[in-house]
């Protein structure tokens, strides 16, 4: 994969995105993990988990289908290496380097395609989805976890100084036109598995909020992603690093301080393909 694909490489490889991978499978699996239910799958399966990062839902998806076999493959090495680290499922995962955009896997190969935080990471994520549908059996399962940062709504604070909304978006946006990323593709992803083919197409929200969700949890991922993102957003937004970093800490402080509210909608999309 070019730079022009992966134009995130930097932040995938800095040593908050571990953290912040293990936040939110922590934040998100316990209520996902139900949705597999849907797909019927069980037995000697063929399952891809795309993206895979730190093999954090690679290894759920072994404990929760304990006769599958799991490819994960991430285009970076250093996050493999963590993935690779205590595997105590004799074999049945496997991780390999690879690139979502020319996979080598050959046509029809599995069962269940896992793929998750990846679609806004990436520019013109339709030729990542037509490798998936290449790769999949007929009548096998997609299950897409796409990021939407328009579904995550913080409290404004009482003087009003600042509107997290305006934040997400209009700090968002700018990043999204820098990198060509699609930053609220969660709400783009059901039409896109329609124009593939798929079939059965469903739309889920997974509720992270300060109800729901440990508060140390959810701060947490806000503050991977301010460790790790708060330079290429600066020179996107064109504020200074010492701005955006005040707002993620605003952002931060209402995610540990009770009663305050916060909620994140995280939109999983699935389809099957067509036979």
């Amino acid at each position: 994969m070019d730079d022009a694909r992966n134009p995130q490489a930097e932040q995938m490889a800095d040593e908050s995105m571990a953290r912040t991978l293990a936040h939110q499978a922590e934040a998100i699996w316990p209520q996902e993990q139900h949705l597999f239910e849907r797909y019927g799958l069980s037995g000697p399966l063929n399952i891809l988990d795309l993206g895979c990062g730190t093999g954090q839902i690679t290894r759920r998806l072994a404990s929760r289908y304990p006769q599958a076999q799991v490819l994960g493959i991430d285009i970076l090495e250093s996050n493999l290496a963590i993935a690779r680290q205590g595997d105590v499922f004799g074999g049945r995962i496997r991780y390999a380097r690879g690139d979502a955009f020319a996979l080598e896997q050959g046509d029809a190969n599995f069962e269940l395609v896992v793929c998750r935080h990846m679609s806004q990471a990436v520019p013109d994520f339709p030729q990542v989805l037509a490798e998936i549908t290449r790769v999949l059996k007929p009548g096998g399962w997609l299950h897409l976890l796409s990021e939407d940062y328009g579904m995550l709504h913080m409290p404004v604070p009482p003087d009003g100084s600042f509107d997290p909304d305006r934040f997400w978006n209009e700090i968002m946006g700018a990043f999204e036109r820098k990198t060509a990323c699609d930053v609220r593709i969660g709400r783009h992803s059901p039409p896109l598995l329609e124009r593939f083919g798929y079939r059965d197409i469903a739309m889920n929200y997974i509720t992270v909020d300060t109800l729901r969700v440990p508060r140390a949890t959810f701060a947490g991922i806000i503050k991977a992603w301010r460790d790790g993102y708060v330079k290429p957003l600066a020179e996107a937004s064109g504020r200074s690093i010492a701005e955006v970093t005040t707002d993620f800490n605003i952002l931060i402080s209402a995610l540990e301080t009770p009663p305050q509210y916060a909620v994140w909608h995280v939109p999983i999309v699935s389809g099957r393909k067509p036979e």
